[in-house]
């Protein structure tokens, strides 16, 4: 039974959830199981799944980064606010990603360098830039957001929308990044064990900044793709989403310097609030209930993560 129990363990508790969840759309609504249906609901949680991209990332070389919502407010804002004037879209998109990086980069100093931890910098690092676009906006809503990027978000690749099919090519660039390449190695290594990593010569202090870069372009990405799912700029958009980043990335079998989950794990843990968003509106559970389900599946993976921690 113990050795049931540990097999067990190591198995993401992601894809248990999903099968209950899958099972339980099966049994009590079977119209909800329809390719169009799902696929929309999917669609509103990929620009979390870019996130948990960055996330895993630096979770598996025993960082965190909790500064995606400051990156997606400053990038919505600049965006809607069209203080960039008549810039072309493309050269926006291209700023934005660079905003992103360069947050990445100054976490990534603050961590690896300054030995900061990542948790305070990185959420000193949202409310700083929260506080910005506060300052910026001087409380008035930012504005319209271009019609373009609503337009190509709502393309569909058959029943699949385009930014489903974007996080899912993403994904498995990661899992090849990280299974094919060096860095992907050093990565591993790094999690493991950081100082036997680096008497080893492997170059612990720039894969942490690396990773935190990664993490920031990513957190660029899924600000543009949440930007284009709402017509107007919003000062609260995706405050919330790192913490649920960090849920997803924990039910998919990551935990601080262990992947467990791979690429794929996380990416389950994902589709498990995209699929209890739909069991929840399908039972027409009130938005309250549904929060309280959020944080008990965030309670969940802490848990797991408990468990996970006695092991290492």
């Amino acid at each position: 039974m113990t050795n049931l129990f540990r097999s067990a363990l190591r198995v993401p508790p992601a894809y248990f959830v999903f099968v209950v969840l899958i099972a339980t759309l099966w049994i009590a609504k079977p119209q909800m199981m329809n390719a169009n249906v799902l696929g929309v609901f999917i669609r509103q949680v990929a620009p979390l799944g870019i996130l948990v991209l960055g996330q895993l990332l630096v979770m598996r070389v025993r960082s965190i980064d909790l500064s995606g919502a400051g990156v997606l407010l400053l990038v919505n804002y600049l965006i809607a606010s069209g203080m960039l004037g008549d810039l072309p879209l493309s050269l926006v998109l291209v700023l934005s990603l660079g905003i992103g990086c360069l947050v990445g980069l100054f976490n990534g100093y603050l961590v690896a360098k300054r030995r900061v931890s990542a948790v305070i910098a990185t959420l000193a690092v949202t409310v700083i830039i929260t506080g910005f676009v506060q300052f910026l906006a001087s409380g008035k809503p930012p504005g319209n957001m271009p019609a373009l990027m609503n337009e190509v978000y709502k393309i569909k690749w058959g029943p699949v929308p385009l930014p489903v099919v974007l996080w899912i090519i993403l994904t498995a660039m990661m899992a090849v990044f990280l299974s094919r390449f060096v860095f992907g190695r050093f990565v591993m290594a790094v999690g493991e064990n950081p100082t036997a990593s680096h008497f080893s010569g492997v170059p612990v202090e720039r894969t942490v900044l690396t990773a935190h870069v990664l993490a920031g372009f990513f957190a660029g990405v899924a600000a543009i793709v949440q930007s284009s799912s709402v017509a107007v700029g919003s000062l609260r958009l995706g405050l919330e989403m790192p913490i649920d980043a960090v849920a997803a990335t924990i039910l998919g079998g990551v935990v601080f310097g262990r992947g467990d989950g791979g690429v794929w794990g996380p990416f389950f843990g994902v589709l498990c609030f995209a699929f209890l968003f739909v069991v929840m509106t399908s039972f027409g559970v009130p938005e309250p209930g549904k929060q309280i389900a959020r944080g008990l599946i965030i309670l969940l993976a802490a848990i797991f993560y408990g468990l996970n921690a006695r092991k290492t």
